[in-house]
């Protein structure tokens, strides 16, 4: 079996890559690593640094609405399981009162043709 390609699966998301780096994000601990960089490289690298925390909290914010969908979901399904239940135990009852009528009704039957 020939597996997907996951950007043509509906519903994938493709993001370009992200650029990663080493060490913090204060200015201060990459004066000196940037210290040969260019203003414009700098400005880069910052927009990248927003680029990432921008995606990050949109990634945060899905999985949110994810994890409040499942919980959702999953009372759902506790719901219906109880339902369920519910209906099984009552055609329980049913079976045994129609069982009952049954065994009468062939009672009186033999009875009558005596």
């Amino acid at each position: 079996m020939r597996s997907k390609d996951p950007a043509k699966v509906p519903g994938f998301l493709s993001f370009p890559p992200i650029p990663m780096h080493r060490g913090s994000r204060s200015a201060h601990s990459h004066s000196s690593q940037n210290a040969s960089f260019s203003s414009s490289s700098y400005r880069g690298h910052e927009q990248l640094e927003e680029d990432n925390s921008r995606r990050e909290d949109e990634l945060k914010g899905k999985i949110g609405a994810l994890k409040s969908l499942t919980i959702d979901i999953g009372g759902e399904i506790r719901e219906h399981n109880r339902i369920l239940a519910d209906a099984d135990d009552q055609f329980d009852s049913v079976s045994g009162i129609l069982g009952q009528s049954i065994s009468k009704v062939l009672s009186l039957a033999k009875s009558g043709s005596r």
